[in-house]
């Protein structure tokens, strides 16, 4: 028999759980996404600003994955789903399971911070060179690790920093809150920013550069990158290379 929200459990019974792979619907969202890798497990994207990764949205990263992503060949093969989240301004890499099985490791693997993320973000004010940040979010132990690569003067905002940023949890807005916590907020914060110094119109400037991890079914060391975004560069006389600074060329 079918259950129902009031059928009873008693002990004893075999339940058995169906999965549609895709949600009947007349609406379609027509959105393209830049695919960076996929195989028949997983699949990387970039995720651009001003769009949430999922929620009660219709236009949504994970209602655009089904018209974008390729349908695995494997028989555990479901519709694809993001495994991890980034903010609505964030730009940046994107990790998505396209199995039941790989959906349930990706997130296992989260969880047990198996996979090495990096960010990098332009922020306001003079810090230290690197440092780590360790303030509780929601009461809850945090960390997020930085290195300042580059600063330059601003008459508006004094100093802007192109920062490295390395989280060792996964708190819901953890680098923008640990940033703002040391008065280093991130350029373009409507919500963690400091009064007068709030960049508005031109977004945030926090990008998810990099994703590493043991591929959990090739068992290979992978680390895809989302390349650096022009924005950051008219700033900066730089350009990102895997964490160093690499000279201009004109």
């Amino acid at each position: 028999m079918i259950a129902t929200s009031a059928t009873l459990i008693h002990g004893g019974e075999c339940i058995c759980l169906c999965i549609p792979d895709e949600v009947g619907s007349n609406k379609r969202l027509v959105f393209p996404l830049t695919i960076l890798f996929e195989d028949d497990h997983l699949a990387v994207i970039h995720k651009p600003a001003g769009i949430l990764v999922s929620g009660n949205s219709f236009k949504t990263i994970a209602n655009a994955l089904v018209q974008n992503i390729k349908r695995s060949t494997l028989s555990d093969a479901t519709k694809p789903q993001p495994v991890h989240r980034l903010d609505y301004a964030t730009t940046g890499i994107l990790l998505v399971g396209k199995t039941s099985s790989s959906i349930r490791v990706l997130n296992k693997m989260f969880e047990d911070k198996k996979i090495e993320k990096t960010y990098y973000a332009i922020t306001i004010g003079e810090m230290n060179d690197e440092g780590e940040i360790t303030s509780e979010i929601d009461g809850k132990k945090s960390q997020s690790n930085y290195k300042v690569l580059e600063s330059v003067f601003s008459k508006r905002f004094g100093k802007l920093n192109l920062v490295k940023l390395k989280p060792q949890t996964g708190r819901r807005h953890q680098l923008r809150r640990h940033l703002l916590s040391i008065v280093n907020p991130i350029l373009g914060d409507k919500d963690y920013g400091i009064e007068n110094l709030v960049l508005r119109g031109k977004g945030l400037y926090l990008h998810a550069y990099s994703l590493g991890f043991i591929h959990p079914f090739t068992h290979k060391k992978v680390c895809f990158k989302d390349e650096f975004i022009q924005r950051f560069e008219k700033i900066f006389t730089a350009k990102i290379e895997w964490g160093f600074i690499e000279p201009h060329k004109p």
